[in-house]
């Protein structure tokens, strides 16, 4: 460090959770990949069991753009896991429908996310676990709830499960 560089005054939490955050999708990556599917795949099966929902509605759950849910969602009926249908609510809109082998398919990959996010926080002492999560609900919740306008978008990593 030289004379120039300027002093810290805060821990540097976009580092922190950048960092854990790339090391938890990583993590999270290869677990599903060992029954096939990728977290966008998990995330659109586990929103779309939990009602009818149109592909613009699971892909704004996911944070995916069009392209990306459209890949997600080719993917997944070609394995046999979803597929598109009319919507039950309105003749002019799809839903995506999940086979019964799709929700199978979902118990498991939610067992792995689980399990992912388990061994995590079995890193962390008891205590500093419930602090933690409480923590960043807080911020999840309040501060950090809304991004900020920019003129210049910023890349936002894949969230959280889905």
């Amino acid at each position: 460090m030289t004379a120039l560089t300027p002093r810290r005054t805060e821990p540097d939490l976009s580092f922190l959770l950048d960092h854990t955050g790339h090391v938890l999708r990583t993590r999270m990556a290869s677990a599903l990949a060992e029954i096939g599917l990728t977290a966008r795949m998990h995330c659109v099966l586990v929103h779309a069991l939990e009602e009818e929902r149109t592909q613009i509605q699971l892909a704004e759950i996911g944070d995916m753009d069009k392209t990306t849910m459209v890949v997600t969602v080719d993917a997944l009926e070609k394995a046999g896991l979803a597929e598109r249908k009319p919507s039950s609510r309105d003749r002019r809109a799809r839903i995506i429908a999940v086979t019964e082998e799709g929700a199978r398919i979902a118990a498991r990959s939610q067992e792995i996310v689980d399990r992912v996010h388990h061994d995590a926080l079995e890193a962390l002492p008891d205590g500093t676990r419930e602090a933690l999560l409480h923590a960043l609900n807080q911020l999840a919740t309040g501060d950090l709830a809304t991004p900020s306008a920019n003129p210049r978008p910023v890349r936002r990593a894949r969230q959280g499960q889905g």
